[in-house]
């Protein structure tokens, strides 16, 4: 009997090594990663250079808490804000941690305003975390169930609907930031329009609120650009990383320009692990090997690859509704729940989600290359075909 609690639907398979874009189990069995540990493993497993920056510093020091100057931090800081054009940083350990920095920063302001009750305006399907606050800025009802009372104070608009968030902008007047995912990753690969990104972006400047930009799932190359708000050439306020930050080693960062600059002060917020000397060589290793190597390109062109080779082995067949994303960042949605292929691709030695019930979810390491795209959609193309019952039916 486990003493675990029992909070997830494990599969049945445990791992116990892997390199580049394999995973071998427990049995000796090897598997190809297209998940990426949910979009965590930028760089793969095991590589090399990762591993020996990260020896090296747990060899010298590991962790000394934020009392005092960390040298790893401030040089990662940096590194960060010369990406994102942001100005400052602060680090913690989740993504779910660096979005309720973001939300703390959203109600500072909009107290420093003068206002009693500050609102957030966040979208349908996101998903935020599953902290209280987070999760009351999730727009799923089915991971809030048996958590009520939720925290008060967000304001759910439907996505891409610009309209919708200027009336919000009409009849809100507490409203002081528009939170949101430029990819909905848990939400089914659902992309945020430019336009819709552009719009928030001038009606905050407009408003005096602050854009928060959501990028723990789909920043950190994984679009082919180092953030997905790149994409539509937008400047957030408020930006939150975690994920694929340190390949990893947990570390999630909340970024802050513009508005929402120069707000924090001692005391305001902290975290005991967050941005330690381990982690934070983590994440400034990830940023050194992801331009040395190219990774930026080789998402979006390896993106491309899968998405078009997928869309041509599936064409015409009845069930399968659209195949979509950025980069490396994908989605096939189907017609119908899904969650059976889970265990088929497993049973194929192929690592994959479903998400939003219906919809495949991709999420392979940025290393992924022409082999492995040509394994994976070899592997999955025929187990969608028999899952769907409809490879030999196809549409005229």
């Amino acid at each position: 009997m486990s003493h675990l609690m029992n909070t997830y639907g494990r599969l049945p398979v445990a791992f116990a090594r892997g390199e580049g874009c394999r995973l071998t189990d427990t049995e000796g069995r090897t598997y190809l990663d297209a998940l990426a540990g949910i979009a965590v493993n930028t760089l793969g497993h095991a590589h090399p250079a990762l591993v020996a920056a990260l020896s090296g510093q747990a060899g010298r020091l590991m962790h000394v808490s934020n009392l005092y100057r960390i040298p790893e931090q401030e040089a990662l800081a940096d590194a960060l804000a010369e990406r994102s054009g942001l100005s400052e940083a602060f680090f913690c350990n989740s993504g779910c941690e660096a979005n309720e920095a973001a939300i703390k920063l959203a109600r500072f302001y909009g107290h420093r305003k003068g206002i009693d009750a500050p609102g957030i305006a966040v979208l349908e399907g996101a998903f935020h975390g599953r902290t209280l606050a987070t999760l009351s800025a999730t727009g799923n009802r089915k991971v809030q169930a048996g958590f009520e009372p939720l925290v008060n104070g967000f304001t759910r608009i439907p996505r891409n609907d610009i309209a919708a968030l200027r009336a919000v902008a009409d009849t809100r007047p507490g409203i002081v930031a528009v939170m949101l995912e430029v990819i909905q990753g848990e939400g089914g690969i659902e992309i945020i329009s430019d336009d819709f990104l552009k719009g928030a972006r001038a009606l905050c400047d407009e408003k005096g609120w602050l854009l928060i930009c959501d990028e723990v799932q789909c920043g950190m190359a994984r679009t082919g650009q180092w953030f997905g708000f790149q994409h539509a050439g937008i400047l957030p306020d408020i930006v939150t990383l975690a994920k694929g930050l340190g390949s990893g080693v947990p570390i999630g960062a909340c970024l802050a320009g513009g508005k929402a600059a120069g707000l924090f002060g001692p005391g305001n917020h902290g975290s005991t692990f967050g941005g330690n000397p381990l982690a934070a060589t983590a994440a400034l290793k990830t940023i050194e090997i992801i331009e040395a190597e190219g990774l930026l390109e080789k998402a979006a062109r390896t993106g491309e690859q899968i998405r078009g080779a997928l869309a041509e082995a599936l064409d015409g067949i009845s069930g399968v509704k659209e195949i979509r994303g950025r980069g490396l960042m994908i989605g096939i949605a189907l017609d119908r729940p899904c969650g059976a292929l889970v265990q088929a691709a497993l049973d194929q030695g192929l690592l994959i989600n479903v998400t939003h019930e219906r919809v495949i979810r991709l999420l392979p390491p940025l290393i992924f290359g022409p082999d492995e795209v040509r394994e994976l959609v070899g592997k999955l193309a025929p187990l969608i075909c028999d899952f769907l019952d409809d490879s030999h039916r196809r549409i005229p």
